[in-house]
């Protein structure tokens, strides 16, 4: 049998507390308070040990309706529910409320269980049976066992106990691999120890010495030590409730509905995307903007409920909405929830996380709301895949679990059966993008490059770095570089070390550059060696100086110009009949001085030096002492 958790439910004073110390011998009321009044406040808790040796957890819930916080709190982790209904009372509005939050948490396995039975007779136990068989008709516990039981007596529960362990043996098990999540239900200090939390662990594997977050204050902890039913164990996996020794935080630091969990699988956010229903008994539609209290795992939290498709939302009916908490939450896509009007307090309805950590929405956007209900009705690929179109940057498989709700097991088929119909593709290595995110970024950076061959005409292309900056700054480095490569290798863009351009693109002279082209050319080829400066000789095009500037770079990547040192460019021409004056007279003489390099290109030793330590990086000469030596023939 899987790890699973009992949850009571029903009325108070239906004598939930008393079956549970009848069932496993704990009393799970441990407060004063709950011994001096008799009816369960808080949550309790015990273990119910089955004749095959199997244990399931139990955790019993108040039922006054004061106390109805609490149930909650104790309702999220539960796999199996016990619905106790007293004899002498039959169905409560207690027992209606719970068996909604049941529903609405989608519970699918249970037991009911009519307590003191010893109290009314044969004819009077039919007709109870009869009212409860109505009242869960259209309900998960419309097929379920009815077992008459006397906590008192004794009657019965044998009875009960294999009928709970049958349900037990259907239930489904939660995953324990991948990242653990704890919704913390308590939190206390024990002498020799320091913090202790405890909760059902819903999802994973924790173990002594795993690293753990308390979210959503973002508090990194470390776990000392584990106990399971009472005992000290190595570790604890999803589907059974786990005190924990927390190192590094306080116990003022902590409190109910806060979740410790593995580092990097929740964010906190003050907004979440959910579909959101409302109950068919609720009096009234539920209004655009309604301050509510959301239950989710052990949290209750306050805020108001945007519906982005309609202004009311009716009984018995769904919408996307968006929920706007007063504080932050922390939960992951798939996660179910209860709400209640804020005052005065009543359960109205629940749902799913469809989205826990969206940006705020317009209402009526048409593009959100096909995005959730996407998430709503698709199958886990349909929501693999909306997810991918909302993630600019890509994500990594585990990233994508996480915010689809899903593990990594059932992510990776999906991932397969995706890449193999061209649907999703690998940027980087590692990082996973929709067809269409890669399309619009190669769309954005074909843009982008568009419109700066437009305003820098003479350019070789776009520096790198602007290119990227001027993009989606969802990319990071190695990304954008492999998604470049990509285009690159498919002839769509041109890629140097330094510059990008679109792959058609060839710098083109206007007339007023075409005019500065022939007063640079005709200005060098007038000066010979003794050329102006670079300064001199960008004023003279008369263009603006950037301008001028983009003109003799593009001058010299033809070879019409040569720079031979910052500020002096020769024409080609005048350089190609000097070096060959040079190879000359070496071929004839062997050596040559600057001296004699300079009388014999008749210029000065300003332009003389520039022009031998130009040649000697071309390797047409070397370097010997004071004297040049003819490298090339």
């Amino acid at each position: 049998m899987r790890n699973v958790i009992i949850g009571t439910a029903g009325h108070v004073d239906h004598g939930k507390t008393m079956l549970i110390k009848t069932l496993t011998g704990i009393d799970t009321d441990r407060l004063r308070e709950e011994k001096e009044r008799g009816m369960t406040i808080d949550l309790g808790f015990a273990v119910l040990k089955f004749p095959n040796g199997q244990r399931a957890g139990i955790v019993d819930v108040p039922g006054h309706e004061r106390f109805l916080k609490n149930m909650l709190a104790g309702a999220g982790g539960v796999d199996v529910a016990l619905m106790v209904i007293a004899a002498d009372e039959s169905v409560m509005p207690q027992t209606l409320e719970h068996l909604d939050i049941l529903n609405l948490l989608e519970v699918r396995h249970g037991v009911i269980a009519v307590t003191k039975s010893d109290l009314v007779d044969s004819d009077w136990l039919e007709v109870v049976r009869e009212d409860i068989r109505t009242c869960v008709r259209g309900t998960f516990l419309e097929n379920a066992l009815i077992v008459s039981v006397s906590s008192l007596t004794g009657d019965g529960i044998a009875d009960l106990t294999t009928a709970l362990q049958q349900e037990c043996e259907k239930a489904e098990g939660r995953p324990i691999t991948g990242a653990f999540r704890l919704p913390i239900d308590r939190v206390f200090t024990l002498t020799g120890f320091g913090t202790v939390v405890t909760g059902t662990l819903v999802s994973g594997t924790v173990r002594i010495g795993d690293q753990a977050e308390i979210m959503p204050m973002g508090l990194q902890t470390r776990v000392r030590t584990i106990q399971v039913h009472g005992s000290n164990v190595q570790h604890a996996e999803a589907g059974t409730r786990v005190a924990m020794n927390l190192a590094n935080v306080e116990v003022s630091d902590i409190r109910r509905g806060a979740v410790c969990a593995t580092p990097g699988l929740l964010k906190p956010s003050k907004f979440l995307d959910v579909r959101v229903v409302l109950l068919k008994r609720v009096p009234r539609p539920l209004i655009n903007r309604a301050r509510i209290r959301l239950h989710i795992g052990t949290s209750e939290v306050i805020g108001r409920i945007t519906l982005l498709d309609r202004d009311s939302l009716t009984p018995g009916d769904e919408a996307p909405a968006q929920f706007e908490a007063e504080s932050h939450i922390a939960a992951l896509r798939g996660d179910r929830f209860v709400i209640r009007s804020y005052s005065p307090m009543m359960t109205i309805g629940g749902g799913t996380v469809l989205e826990p950590t969206p940006t705020k929405h317009k209402r009526f956007d048409t593009q959100v709301i096909s995005l959730l209900q996407a998430g709503i009705q698709g199958s886990h690929q349909e929501v693999v895949e909306q997810t991918l179109r909302r993630i600019p940057g890509g994500a990594t498989p585990t990233d994508l679990a996480k915010a689809c709700g899903i593990s990594e097991e059932e992510l990776l088929p999906i991932l397969k059966a995706m890449k193999h119909d061209g649907r999703i593709v690998e940027i980087g290595g590692s990082r996973l993008f929709h067809v269409d995110i890669i399309s619009r970024h190669k769309s954005e950076l074909k843009r982008v490059l568009a419109e700066f061959h437009t305003r820098h005409s003479l350019k070789p292309g776009m520096p790198k770095e602007e290119l990227r900056n001027s993009i989606s700054k969802e990319l990071d480095v190695r990304t954008f570089t492999s998604l470049l490569t990509q285009m690159h290798n498919d002839g769509e863009v041109v890629m140097s070390d330094v510059f990008v351009s679109l792959a058609n693109f060839q710098p083109s002279l206007g007339t007023k550059e075409q005019a500065a082209h022939g007063r640079i050319v005709s200005e060098l080829r007038k000066a010979g060696l003794n050329a102006p400066s670079v300064q001199e000789l960008l004023h003279s095009t008369g263009l603006p100086i950037p301008q001028a500037k983009d003109l003799l770079d593009l001058l010299i990547r033809r070879g019409e110009i040569v720079r031979i040192a910052d500020d002096i460019c020769l024409h080609r021409d005048i350089l190609m009949r000097v070096e060959q004056q040079l190879r000359d007279y070496l071929g004839k003489h062997g050596k040559i001085t600057i001296s004699q390099f300079r009388d014999l290109a008749g210029t000065t030793r300003k332009y003389a030096v520039p022009l031998m330590e130009y040649f000697d990086k071309q390797k047409i000469t070397r370097r010997v002492g004071d004297e040049r030596v003819l490298v090339k023939p």
